[in-house]
Formats: C-alpha cells, sequence, structure tokens
C-alpha cells in the first residue's frame, strides 16, 4: 500500500510540474529618473486654460468643418535631460470615433475640440495621444499645439464647450 501511494505521489508531482509549463517569459525593464523640466515655470504639474474664440454655428455648417484655430504652447525650462516627449492621454473626454475630445458642458453645443500638432496636423487622442519630442539639451524647449472647434455632426448647436485631456512628458 505504501508502494501506491508513493507511485501515485511521483506521477501526480509529474503532472503537476506539466501544468506549469510556460510559452514565454517577458522581462521588462526601466528607468526612473530625477530629470525633468519646469514646466510653464512650475515644479509641478500645472493646469493650463486655451480660451476658444467665440464662433457662429454657420462656421462649423458641415461635418468636418472647424474654426476658431487657437495656438497654445508649454514652456519647458531648467530641464536636465537631452530630449522630452509629450503626449496626450487617453480617456473619458476623448471621442475613441475620431480622436477628438467631446464637450463636456452641461447643456452644451454638440461641437467637439480637436487638437493640433506644431504642423497644424490633427492629433487623434484616441489613437497616437499625439507625441512630440523636443530637444531639451539646452536647458529648454517649446512644444507648441492648436485647438479648433470641430463639427463632428451637423447641425452644430449653439452652447459652450469645455473639454479637458491630461499631458504627460517622458525624458530621455
Amino acid at each position: 500500500m505504501k508502494k501506491l501511494h508513493a507511485a501515485v505521489a511521483l506521477i501526480a508531482l509529474g503532472l503537476g510540474s506539466n501544468a506549469f509549463a510556460y510559452d514565454a517569459l517577458v522581462n521588462f525593464n526601466g528607468e526612473v529618473t530625477d530629470q525633468t523640466c519646469k514646466i510653464d515655470g512650475s515644479d509641478s504639474a500645472v493646469t493650463k486654460t486655451v480660451n476658444l474664440p467665440t464662433v457662429s454655428v454657420n462656421a462649423l455648417a458641415t461635418v468636418g468643418d472647424w474654426a476658431g484655430r487657437t495656438p497654445f504652447n508649454f514652456q519647458l525650462t531648467d530641464c536636465s535631460s537631452a530630449r522630452a516627449t509629450a503626449h496626450f492621454e487617453p480617456g473619458p473626454t476623448i471621442d475613441t470615433a475620431n480622436g477628438n475630445l467631446i464637450n463636456q458642458a452641461a447643456a452644451g453645443s454638440n461641437a467637439q475640440i480637436q487638437l493640433l500638432n506644431d504642423s497644424f496636423s490633427p492629433i487623434n487622442l484616441a489613437t497616437n495621444g499625439g507625441s512630440q519630442t523636443v530637444d531639451t539639451s539646452s536647458g529648454s524647449a517649446t512644444l507648441q499645439y492648436y485647438a479648433q472647434y470641430f463639427a463632428n455632426v451637423a447641425p452644430v448647436i449653439a452652447g459652450p464647450v469645455t473639454s479637458s485631456v491630461y499631458m504627460t512628458l517622458d525624458y530621455q
């Protein structure tokens, strides 16, 4: 009987090792750095408000129309790294169909806010976050962006338009 128990135990151990066979091993490497930049003169997170101009619904009469293009930027100073990469974070304020910002104003317009990079190309916040890398080896740099109203549907109705998105900087 003891031999039977020993045999069953050996078989169980053998079966157990097969249950833990691995198909892949994933290693992760990274670095936490104290190399940063001040953003708009601040050592901590900043809140930037971009005020778009008031526009007529007639300027947004057709799906795809845009109006009220407004520049905004982030001034990076006291940088201790060679490069900084900015990207906008995904979140609930982003329309996953087109990557624009959804209006969050109660009883507001159905217009959206579209962000553009420094080359005036639309940033699809749902897919790429609009990554922009700048050389900070001189200790400073400017991240240039634009915001504009966007007609995702027609007709666009009158009302307030507000939204927000988080931006993150990575340092190399």
